[in-house]
């Protein structure tokens, strides 16, 4: 059965993007296109239909990855129940997915991106949009990190 991921931040044009272009780099890489589908949205939908921040894909492009996503809030309705794991990239958007969630029927489905790190030691991944270049570095490294831990666990349990 298809395991179905959604990434999760504030905008939807940082760190969720990269998150998902990684995160489909690793599954194409492994050929697991079959078993794994991933999406991102944003908890707000300020930049809706908008792509990637073009900072965030230059960094992106650099290390391979192709960010295509458009931008496009969570849609609690749908997306609570179409998707396996609801991954935020902070404290914030958990909390933001958590009151979306208002009867706590998904609450196992929300889980924080960090919580998938194996080698960095970090509680979030933070935004990069107000900071400088190596902001979206920092997030790179993060997020390949968190999302090398995700497909391990999602392949062979942990």
């Amino acid at each position: 059965m298809m395991k179905k991921v959604l990434f999760v931040c504030l905008g939807n044009i940082c760190r969720s993007p990269t998150a998902e272009g990684v995160m489909k780099a690793l599954i194409k890489q492994q050929g697991l296109e079959k078993q794994i589908f991933c999406d991102s949205a944003g908890t707000i939908g300020y930049h809706e239909g908008n792509p990637a921040d073009a900072r965030m894909c230059r960094h992106a492009q650099q290390r391979g990855y192709n960010l295509t996503s458009i931008s496009r809030p969570v849609a609690a309705d749908v997306d609570f129940r179409r998707f396996d794991l609801i991954i935020g990239m902070d404290q914030q958007n958990i909390q933001d997915l958590q009151a979306l969630d208002q009867a706590g029927l998904f609450s196992d489905k929300i889980v924080k991106m960090t919580d998938y790190c194996r080698n960095l030691n970090v509680d979030a991944v933070p935004d990069p949009y107000y900071g400088g270049e190596q902001g979206f570095e920092n997030v790179i490294d993060i997020i390949e990190d968190a999302c090398n831990g995700l497909l391990a666990e999602l392949t062979h349990g942990g």
